[in-house]
């Protein structure tokens, strides 16, 4: 029924109330060390619907509340919100330096399924995150605009780079070919009168007549 299940889901948020406040970080390890089994057993024995694995992040979950909302103090009447298959149990909570929404989420077995400590901060405390975290988001798209815009700049002394460790071919001059004169295949024009004049010597010397 409703009513008992709200029972259960009481009695689980009254025993982290009354017990997770005095861990320490030598008390949580030693937990952390026991064997599955048995502490399971543990568990059993003590009715709670928690299973090892969530009783250990149920402790993470309230100690890392407690290290932003301080020390707990106090905590208020449980609400009560039945789902379809979760039942989820609020209450406001006072710790030593602010108040928190204290929520725990039961499966559709009552088996707790998860703790959060949520902080409530002031509209100013907002406005500053929001501030901060604005300011911190444009500081680093600032800075990594300037680192790209100095790589960019360098590229200009890449192709001197390249230049530089490239091997230059050797250019070997090749000699000079010797100049072969060339023999005209035209035969040198001959004075004939000197060959004429001969021929007619011969013939007057012959027939015993001049040259005439």
């Amino acid at each position: 029924s409703a009513a008992d299940s709200e029972y259960m889901a009481g009695k689980v948020a009254d025993y982290v109330f009354n017990y997770f406040p005095n861990y320490d970080d030598a008390s949580v390890e030693q937990i952390r060390k026991l064997r599955e089994f048995a502490f399971e057993q543990q568990l059993t024995e003590m009715g709670l619907p928690i299973t090892p694995e969530e009783y250990l992040n149920a402790i993470d979950a309230w100690q890392a509340g407690e290290e932003e909302c301080g020390a707990y103090v106090e905590h208020g009447e449980y609400t009560f919100e039945a789902g379809a298959d979760e039942l989820v149990v609020s209450t406001e909570t006072k710790f030593e330096n602010r108040t928190a929404t204290v929520e725990f989420v039961f499966d559709e077995n009552l088996y707790l399924e998860s703790l959060t400590v949520s902080a409530q901060f002031s509209m100013g405390e907002i406005l500053e995150k929001a501030g901060l975290n604005m300011l911190l988001g444009m500081g680093t798209v600032f800075v990594v605009l300037i680192i790209i815009s100095l790589i960019i700049s360098l590229f200009k002394f890449i192709p001197a780079i390249q230049n530089k460790f490239r091997k230059k071919p050797e250019v070997v001059e090749a000699p000079a070919a010797p100049v072969v004169p060339v023999r005209s295949s035209v035969a040198p024009k001959t004075d004939d009168s000197e060959l004429i004049a001969v021929i007619a010597a011969a013939i007057a010397a012959a027939e015993g007549t001049t040259t005439d």
